[in-house]
Protein backbone atom coordinates (compact mmCIF):
# COMPACT_ATOMS: atom_id res chain seq x y z
CA UNK A 1 0.00 0.00 0.00
CA UNK A 2 1.65 3.36 -0.72
CA UNK A 3 -0.07 6.75 -0.56
CA UNK A 4 -0.71 8.60 -3.93
CA UNK A 5 -1.90 11.97 -2.81
CA UNK A 6 -4.16 14.21 -0.67
CA UNK A 7 -7.71 16.25 -0.49
CA UNK A 8 -7.95 18.84 1.75
CA UNK A 9 -11.71 20.30 2.34
CA UNK A 10 -13.31 22.82 4.73
CA UNK A 11 -16.88 22.37 6.23
CA UNK A 12 -18.65 24.04 9.46
CA UNK A 13 -19.73 23.53 12.63
CA UNK A 14 -23.32 25.02 13.60
CA UNK A 15 -23.00 25.26 17.53
CA UNK A 16 -26.22 26.40 17.35
CA UNK A 17 -24.79 28.98 20.12
CA UNK A 18 -21.63 31.65 19.77
CA UNK A 19 -18.47 30.01 22.02
CA UNK A 20 -15.73 31.76 22.85
CA UNK A 21 -13.94 32.37 26.46
CA UNK A 22 -11.86 35.21 28.36
CA UNK A 23 -10.29 36.36 25.66
CA UNK A 24 -12.93 36.90 23.19
CA UNK A 25 -16.32 35.51 21.94
CA UNK A 26 -16.37 33.89 18.32
CA UNK A 27 -18.90 36.43 15.78
CA UNK A 28 -21.38 33.51 14.82
CA UNK A 29 -22.37 30.92 15.68
CA UNK A 30 -20.65 28.33 12.85
CA UNK A 31 -16.65 27.73 13.07
CA UNK A 32 -15.02 26.11 10.03
CA UNK A 33 -13.54 22.46 10.23
CA UNK A 34 -10.33 21.27 7.99
CA UNK A 35 -10.80 18.20 6.38
CA UNK A 36 -7.87 16.84 5.31
CA UNK A 37 -8.46 13.33 3.37
CA UNK A 38 -4.79 11.07 2.81
CA UNK A 39 -5.25 8.80 -0.79
CA UNK A 40 -3.93 5.22 -1.15
CA UNK A 41 -3.18 3.21 -4.01
CA UNK A 42 -5.39 0.40 -2.00
CA UNK A 43 -8.52 2.81 -2.62
CA UNK A 44 -8.46 3.17 1.62
CA UNK A 45 -8.33 7.10 1.79
CA UNK A 46 -7.80 8.33 5.80
CA UNK A 47 -9.30 11.08 6.97
CA UNK A 48 -7.73 13.84 9.56
CA UNK A 49 -9.19 16.95 11.27
CA UNK A 50 -7.94 20.20 12.26
CA UNK A 51 -5.92 23.35 10.28
CA UNK A 52 -3.23 21.93 7.75
CA UNK A 53 -2.09 24.86 5.76
CA UNK A 54 1.50 23.51 5.44
CA UNK A 55 0.33 20.67 3.98
CA UNK A 56 2.36 20.80 0.86
CA UNK A 57 5.37 21.33 2.68
CA UNK A 58 4.86 18.57 4.61
CA UNK A 59 3.23 15.89 2.25
CA UNK A 60 6.96 14.74 0.20
CA UNK A 61 7.65 13.38 3.72
CA UNK A 62 5.03 10.64 3.09
CA UNK A 63 4.38 10.71 0.03
CA UNK A 64 4.78 6.56 -1.81
CA UNK A 65 5.56 5.72 1.69
CA UNK A 66 3.21 2.73 3.06
CA UNK A 67 1.14 4.57 5.27
CA UNK A 68 0.46 2.00 7.88
CA UNK A 69 4.33 2.70 9.39
CA UNK A 70 2.76 5.83 11.05
CA UNK A 71 4.77 5.99 13.94
CA UNK A 72 7.66 6.56 11.42
CA UNK A 73 6.54 8.54 9.13
CA UNK A 74 5.63 10.85 12.26
CA UNK A 75 9.28 11.38 12.80
CA UNK A 76 9.92 11.29 9.06
CA UNK A 77 7.45 14.79 9.33
CA UNK A 78 9.46 16.22 12.20
CA UNK A 79 12.93 15.43 10.59
CA UNK A 80 11.87 17.05 7.78
CA UNK A 81 10.70 20.35 9.07
CA UNK A 82 14.13 20.12 11.66
CA UNK A 83 15.68 23.43 9.91
CA UNK A 84 12.97 25.47 10.93
CA UNK A 85 11.30 23.62 13.90
CA UNK A 86 7.59 21.89 13.88
CA UNK A 87 5.94 24.28 16.14
CA UNK A 88 2.51 25.85 15.07
CA UNK A 89 0.91 25.60 12.42
CA UNK A 90 3.30 22.84 11.05
CA UNK A 91 2.40 20.82 14.04
CA UNK A 92 -1.17 21.30 13.14
CA UNK A 93 -0.56 19.57 9.66
CA UNK A 94 1.75 16.78 11.02
CA UNK A 95 -0.94 15.87 13.31
CA UNK A 96 -3.96 15.93 10.59
CA UNK A 97 -1.65 13.97 8.79
CA UNK A 98 -1.27 11.83 11.68
CA UNK A 99 -4.68 11.22 12.18
CA UNK A 100 -5.28 10.12 8.90
CA UNK A 101 -2.87 7.63 8.58
CA UNK A 102 -3.67 6.01 12.05
CA UNK A 103 -7.20 5.75 10.41
CA UNK A 104 -5.76 3.86 7.10
CA UNK A 105 -3.94 1.47 9.43
CA UNK A 106 -7.17 0.80 11.46
CA UNK A 107 -9.13 0.64 8.22
CA UNK A 108 -6.68 -1.81 6.74
CA UNK A 109 -6.81 -4.34 9.98
CA UNK A 110 -11.03 -4.08 9.65
CA UNK A 111 -10.79 -2.58 13.24
CA UNK A 112 -11.94 0.62 15.42
CA UNK A 113 -8.96 2.40 16.01
CA UNK A 114 -9.44 2.23 19.70
CA UNK A 115 -9.61 -1.37 19.49
CA UNK A 116 -6.12 -1.34 17.43
CA UNK A 117 -4.62 0.75 19.78
CA UNK A 118 -5.09 -2.00 22.46
CA UNK A 119 -8.41 -0.59 24.36
CA UNK A 120 -10.37 -3.09 26.06
CA UNK A 121 -13.29 -0.41 26.57
CA UNK A 122 -14.82 1.48 24.37
CA UNK A 123 -16.49 3.80 26.79
CA UNK A 124 -14.13 7.83 27.26
CA UNK A 125 -15.15 8.91 30.86
CA UNK A 126 -15.93 12.93 29.95
CA UNK A 127 -16.80 16.02 31.01
CA UNK A 128 -18.99 18.87 29.49
CA UNK A 129 -17.46 22.12 28.71
CA UNK A 130 -19.83 24.50 26.55
CA UNK A 131 -17.65 27.71 25.70
CA UNK A 132 -19.76 29.17 26.94
CA UNK A 133 -18.30 32.54 28.03
CA UNK A 134 -20.49 34.54 25.46
CA UNK A 135 -23.98 32.91 26.86
CA UNK A 136 -26.38 34.41 29.05
CA UNK A 137 -27.25 32.71 32.64
CA UNK A 138 -30.35 31.64 30.87
CA UNK A 139 -28.66 29.81 27.96
CA UNK A 140 -25.69 28.83 30.26
CA UNK A 141 -28.22 26.18 32.00
CA UNK A 142 -29.93 25.63 28.83
CA UNK A 143 -26.66 24.21 27.11
CA UNK A 144 -25.61 22.30 30.97
CA UNK A 145 -29.18 20.61 30.62
CA UNK A 146 -28.40 19.28 27.53
CA UNK A 147 -24.93 18.25 29.16
CA UNK A 148 -27.17 16.31 32.10
CA UNK A 149 -29.44 14.36 29.97
CA UNK A 150 -26.48 12.51 28.71
CA UNK A 151 -25.09 11.62 32.00
CA UNK A 152 -22.44 14.35 32.89
CA UNK A 153 -21.18 14.52 36.02
CA UNK A 154 -18.87 17.14 35.46
CA UNK A 155 -18.60 20.16 34.01
CA UNK A 156 -15.91 23.41 33.01
CA UNK A 157 -16.61 27.26 32.87
CA UNK A 158 -14.76 29.60 30.67
CA UNK A 159 -14.06 32.94 32.59
CA UNK A 160 -11.24 35.06 34.93
CA UNK A 161 -12.50 38.49 34.03
CA UNK A 162 -15.07 39.44 36.90
CA UNK A 163 -15.66 37.06 39.93
CA UNK A 164 -19.36 38.40 40.11
CA UNK A 165 -20.15 37.62 37.23
CA UNK A 166 -18.34 33.68 37.26
CA UNK A 167 -19.52 32.74 40.76
CA UNK A 168 -23.05 32.69 40.01
CA UNK A 169 -22.60 30.80 36.66
CA UNK A 170 -20.52 28.70 38.69
CA UNK A 171 -23.58 28.04 41.09
CA UNK A 172 -25.90 27.12 37.90
CA UNK A 173 -23.82 24.87 36.12
CA UNK A 174 -23.23 22.82 39.73
CA UNK A 175 -26.94 22.95 40.24
CA UNK A 176 -27.52 21.21 36.98
CA UNK A 177 -24.70 18.89 36.73
CA UNK A 178 -26.31 17.86 40.90
CA UNK A 179 -29.09 16.22 38.85
CA UNK A 180 -26.26 13.09 37.90
CA UNK A 181 -23.83 13.49 40.72
CA UNK A 182 -24.07 14.49 44.97
CA UNK A 183 -20.37 16.50 44.22
CA UNK A 184 -20.32 17.21 40.16
CA UNK A 185 -16.36 17.62 39.30
CA UNK A 186 -16.18 21.87 38.35
CA UNK A 187 -13.49 22.69 36.48
CA UNK A 188 -12.62 26.54 35.59
CA UNK A 189 -10.32 27.71 32.25
CA UNK A 190 -9.01 30.89 32.52
CA UNK A 191 -6.86 30.75 28.75
CA UNK A 192 -3.90 31.84 30.19
CA UNK A 193 -5.19 35.47 30.67
CA UNK A 194 -3.55 35.50 34.85
CA UNK A 195 -0.64 36.36 36.26
CA UNK A 196 0.31 34.69 39.36
CA UNK A 197 -0.54 37.13 41.68
CA UNK A 198 -3.91 37.76 39.88
CA UNK A 199 -4.52 34.17 39.51
CA UNK A 200 -3.94 33.14 43.09
CA UNK A 201 -6.50 35.85 43.88
CA UNK A 202 -9.11 34.81 41.85
CA UNK A 203 -8.80 31.19 42.61
CA UNK A 204 -9.06 31.47 46.12
CA UNK A 205 -12.01 33.97 45.78
CA UNK A 206 -13.91 30.95 43.71
CA UNK A 207 -12.77 28.30 46.22
CA UNK A 208 -14.30 30.27 49.02
CA UNK A 209 -17.48 29.30 47.61
CA UNK A 210 -16.67 26.20 45.20
CA UNK A 211 -14.43 23.03 45.46
CA UNK A 212 -12.80 22.99 42.10
CA UNK A 213 -11.49 19.92 40.31
CA UNK A 214 -9.26 21.84 38.51
CA UNK A 215 -8.10 25.32 37.15
CA UNK A 216 -7.19 25.38 33.39
CA UNK A 217 -4.35 27.58 31.77
CA UNK A 218 -4.27 30.50 34.69
CA UNK A 219 -0.89 31.34 33.65
CA UNK A 220 1.21 30.98 30.35
CA UNK A 221 1.32 28.01 28.61
CA UNK A 222 5.68 27.79 29.30
CA UNK A 223 5.59 29.75 32.43
CA UNK A 224 6.88 26.53 34.66
CA UNK A 225 8.16 28.90 37.65
CA UNK A 226 4.88 30.57 38.00
CA UNK A 227 2.62 27.35 37.79
CA UNK A 228 4.80 25.61 40.19
CA UNK A 229 4.30 28.42 42.58
CA UNK A 230 0.10 28.59 42.24
CA UNK A 231 0.22 24.95 42.72
CA UNK A 232 1.43 26.36 46.54
CA UNK A 233 -1.31 28.91 46.49
CA UNK A 234 -4.64 27.15 45.82
CA UNK A 235 -6.41 23.71 46.27
CA UNK A 236 -7.53 23.05 42.75
CA UNK A 237 -5.10 21.07 40.42
CA UNK A 238 -3.63 22.82 37.76
CA UNK A 239 -3.97 21.84 34.34
CA UNK A 240 -2.31 22.49 31.24
CA UNK A 241 -0.64 21.73 27.90
CA UNK A 242 -3.73 21.58 25.43
CA UNK A 243 -1.28 24.62 22.85
CA UNK A 244 1.77 22.74 23.51
CA UNK A 245 3.24 21.44 20.17
CA UNK A 246 6.18 18.85 21.18
CA UNK A 247 7.49 16.39 23.69
CA UNK A 248 10.29 19.28 24.69
CA UNK A 249 7.44 21.64 25.77
CA UNK A 250 6.54 19.44 28.40
CA UNK A 251 9.59 18.51 29.93
CA UNK A 252 10.15 22.06 31.36
CA UNK A 253 6.66 22.20 33.14
CA UNK A 254 6.97 18.45 34.67
CA UNK A 255 10.53 18.82 35.76
CA UNK A 256 9.51 21.94 37.44
CA UNK A 257 6.33 19.71 39.35
CA UNK A 258 4.24 22.90 37.73
CA UNK A 259 0.74 20.84 36.73
CA UNK A 260 -1.20 18.36 38.42
CA UNK A 261 -2.55 16.98 35.41
CA UNK A 262 -1.36 17.34 31.76
CA UNK A 263 -3.56 18.29 29.14
CA UNK A 264 -2.77 17.58 24.88
CA UNK A 265 -5.02 18.83 22.11
CA UNK A 266 -6.45 16.62 19.78
CA UNK A 267 -5.48 18.55 16.89
CA UNK A 268 -2.22 17.61 17.81
CA UNK A 269 -2.67 14.29 16.21
CA UNK A 270 -2.63 10.43 17.75
CA UNK A 271 0.88 9.80 18.15
CA UNK A 272 1.40 13.16 19.97
CA UNK A 273 -1.24 12.14 22.32
CA UNK A 274 0.06 8.86 22.96
CA UNK A 275 3.94 10.28 23.81
CA UNK A 276 2.74 12.57 25.52
CA UNK A 277 1.04 10.02 27.95
CA UNK A 278 3.64 7.68 27.91
CA UNK A 279 5.42 10.99 29.36
CA UNK A 280 2.88 11.85 32.16
CA UNK A 281 2.34 8.13 32.80
CA UNK A 282 5.97 7.87 33.51
CA UNK A 283 5.34 11.18 36.54
CA UNK A 284 2.42 9.54 37.87
CA UNK A 285 0.49 11.98 36.47
CA UNK A 286 -3.28 11.67 34.81
CA UNK A 287 -3.80 12.96 31.03
CA UNK A 288 -6.99 14.34 29.90
CA UNK A 289 -7.59 15.43 26.28
CA UNK A 290 -9.09 18.81 24.76
CA UNK A 291 -11.61 18.23 22.63
CA UNK A 292 -12.01 18.95 19.07
CA UNK A 293 -14.93 18.29 15.97
CA UNK A 294 -15.40 14.66 15.84
CA UNK A 295 -12.99 13.69 19.25
CA UNK A 296 -10.45 11.97 17.28
CA UNK A 297 -8.38 11.52 19.96
CA UNK A 298 -10.62 9.27 22.11
CA UNK A 299 -9.64 6.41 20.21
CA UNK A 300 -5.93 6.53 21.30
CA UNK A 301 -7.52 7.56 25.47
CA UNK A 302 -9.11 4.85 25.33
CA UNK A 303 -6.26 2.80 25.28
CA UNK A 304 -4.11 4.48 27.57
CA UNK A 305 -3.50 3.69 31.55
CA UNK A 306 -3.45 7.14 32.87
CA UNK A 307 -6.38 8.96 31.41
CA UNK A 308 -8.77 10.95 33.36
CA UNK A 309 -11.25 12.42 31.24
CA UNK A 310 -12.07 14.20 28.06
CA UNK A 311 -13.49 17.12 27.07
CA UNK A 312 -16.68 17.12 25.52
CA UNK A 313 -17.95 20.63 23.66
CA UNK A 314 -20.74 19.93 21.71
CA UNK A 315 -23.03 16.78 21.50
CA UNK A 316 -23.42 17.31 17.66
CA UNK A 317 -20.61 16.94 14.69
CA UNK A 318 -19.74 19.25 11.76
CA UNK A 319 -21.72 19.25 8.43
CA UNK A 320 -20.87 16.43 6.04
CA UNK A 321 -19.26 14.01 8.63
CA UNK A 322 -21.01 10.75 9.93
CA UNK A 323 -18.97 10.09 13.23
CA UNK A 324 -19.66 6.86 14.64
CA UNK A 325 -19.95 7.65 18.23
CA UNK A 326 -22.49 8.66 20.95
CA UNK A 327 -22.94 10.41 24.26
CA UNK A 328 -24.51 8.26 27.10
CA UNK A 329 -23.59 8.70 30.98
CA UNK A 330 -21.48 11.20 31.16
CA UNK A 331 -18.96 9.56 28.35
CA UNK A 332 -17.97 9.29 24.87
CA UNK A 333 -18.78 5.54 23.80
CA UNK A 334 -17.45 4.88 20.71
CA UNK A 335 -18.59 2.67 17.68
CA UNK A 336 -17.39 -0.43 15.58
CA UNK A 337 -17.04 1.18 12.67
CA UNK A 338 -13.27 0.37 11.23
CA UNK A 339 -10.60 3.62 11.69
CA UNK A 340 -11.50 6.70 13.35
CA UNK A 341 -15.23 5.91 12.44
CA UNK A 342 -15.52 9.24 10.11
CA UNK A 343 -17.34 8.90 6.78
CA UNK A 344 -16.87 12.40 5.05
CA UNK A 345 -19.93 13.06 2.81
CA UNK A 346 -18.15 15.08 0.26
CA UNK A 347 -21.70 16.78 -1.34
CA UNK A 348 -22.32 17.93 2.17
CA UNK A 349 -19.41 19.26 2.69
CA UNK A 350 -19.35 21.36 -0.05
CA UNK A 351 -22.51 22.72 0.03
CA UNK A 352 -22.00 23.54 3.49
CA UNK A 353 -18.49 25.55 2.26
CA UNK A 354 -18.93 29.13 3.11
CA UNK A 355 -17.26 32.26 1.31
CA UNK A 356 -13.28 33.00 2.94
CA UNK A 357 -13.62 35.71 5.21
CA UNK A 358 -10.84 37.47 6.30
CA UNK A 359 -9.05 36.71 10.24
CA UNK A 360 -10.72 38.07 13.46
CA UNK A 361 -9.96 41.33 14.59
CA UNK A 362 -10.43 39.94 17.90
CA UNK A 363 -11.75 36.30 19.34
CA UNK A 364 -11.05 33.60 21.93
CA UNK A 365 -7.62 32.70 19.26
CA UNK A 366 -6.26 36.31 19.53
CA UNK A 367 -4.99 37.26 22.70
CA UNK A 368 -6.01 40.97 24.42
CA UNK A 369 -3.57 43.38 24.33
CA UNK A 370 -4.30 43.94 28.14
CA UNK A 371 -4.45 39.92 29.06
CA UNK A 372 -2.79 40.08 32.79
CA UNK A 373 -1.86 43.70 32.75
CA UNK A 374 -5.63 44.50 34.23
CA UNK A 375 -5.94 46.15 37.99
CA UNK A 376 -9.27 45.88 37.89
CA UNK A 377 -12.56 43.36 36.36
CA UNK A 378 -13.32 44.85 33.23
CA UNK A 379 -17.00 42.70 32.21
CA UNK A 380 -18.82 44.61 29.42
CA UNK A 381 -15.47 45.41 27.43
CA UNK A 382 -12.28 43.16 25.71
CA UNK A 383 -9.99 45.93 25.08
CA UNK A 384 -12.24 47.84 22.67
CA UNK A 385 -10.70 51.18 22.73
CA UNK A 386 -12.63 54.10 24.34
CA UNK A 387 -15.22 55.53 21.79
CA UNK A 388 -13.72 59.39 21.07
CA UNK A 389 -16.69 62.16 21.57
CA UNK A 390 -17.44 63.56 18.47
CA UNK A 391 -16.78 67.01 17.63
CA UNK A 392 -19.56 69.99 17.83
CA UNK A 393 -20.39 71.90 15.58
Amino acid sequence: MKITGYRSLNTVHDWGRVTGDVNGVMSGNTTTVPVLIIETDSGIEGVGLGAHADIARIFPAIESEDPRSVTALYDRMLDWVFKSGHAGSVFGAIGAVDMALWDIKAKAADEPLWRMLGGRERFVPAYASGLEFGLSEEDLAALYEKFADRGFKAGKLKGGRDIERDLPRLEIMRGILERNSRHPALMFDANESWNVAQAGRYVAAIEERFDLTWVEEPLRRWDAAGLATLRGKVRAAIASGENLTGLEQYRPLLDANAIDIVQVGNVWGITNFLRVATLAHAHDLPVSPVAYNANPIAHAAAAVPNLLTHEVQDLTFPVGLDVDQQFEDGGIVLGERPGLGIIVDEAKVLSATTTPVGPPASGPHIRPERAALRLVAEPDVIDEPTPKPRAEG
